[in-house]
């Protein structure tokens, strides 16, 4: 059976380019132009993946993403003319696990499309990891931060558990882009500094404990216990 795509953007030019694109690739696709039939499309479809734009009349791509994320775990790609952190921090807050900027190249973004229908099974295979002050649950797809509950994005928990599994060493930006979102990622290490940005608030909560530790021009060094 086709994987099944969900494409929601007003306009309508955007929606019939990556029908088109999805299509050839083998995908079976429905397209909305507005996230409220989007909403009633996923309801009565369960698609598999969902291709978003951000600033919609109404009902906002970000208020669609919070919807879905109530109800699925299905990778969301949010499309925006916005190149700006904070669109970008709003967005993967609410539940998106990737970012990309129009206008875009439609190869790049099948090959994220790609990328995530790959891992998005992936995650309920594996017993929870306890290590430090932490116990990462991949079936339930749970984070517990000295026994608190922590709310992660999609891609932020796969960082988690990236970092979780290779506690203690140095992982590259290289490393950390290409296993999380692709060998197609591996040149954008300003990317990858917001995603370990909120990840790293996320974590330290109210303990202030600095658990993902930056090594200058290198990468990053995940210290379950906290470090100074």
């Amino acid at each position: 059976m086709a994987e099944r795509v969900l494409v929601v953007d007003d306009e309508a030019q955007i929606t019939r380019v990556l029908r088109t694109a999805l299509s050839a690739q083998g995908y079976d696709v429905r397209a909305a132009n507005e996230p409220e039939e989007a909403l009633r499309i996923f309801e009565d479809w369960a698609p598999d993946l969902m291709v978003t734009d951000l600033m919609m009349p109404g009902m906002t791509g970000v208020d669609l993403c919070r919807a879905i994320r109530k109800k699925s775990k299905i990778p969301i790609l949010v499309l925006s003319v916005r190149d700006q952190e904070r669109s970008k921090i709003e967005a993967l807050d609410a539940g998106a696990d990737d970012y990309v900027t129009k206008p875009f190249s439609v190869q790049e973004l099948l090959a994220r499309v790609r990328a995530h229908l790959r891992r998005a099974p992936e995650r309920v295979t594996d017993a929870p990891i306890e290590i430090g002050d932490f116990v990462v649950d991949i079936a339930a797809h749970s984070v517990l931060v000295l026994g608190k509950s922590v709310h992660l994005t999609p891609k932020e928990f796969d960082l988690l558990l990236l970092f979780s599994r290779s506690a203690g060493k140095v992982l590259t930006h290289r490393v950390l882009l290409t296993t999380v979102w692709g060998a197609q990622s591996a040149q954008q290490p300003e990317y990858l500094r917001v995603f370990v940005g909120q990840l790293r608030k996320k974590l330290q909560g109210d303990s202030k404990k600095e658990y993902i530790q930056t090594e200058p021009w290198v990468g990053y060094r995940f210290l379950p216990e906290g470090g100074e």
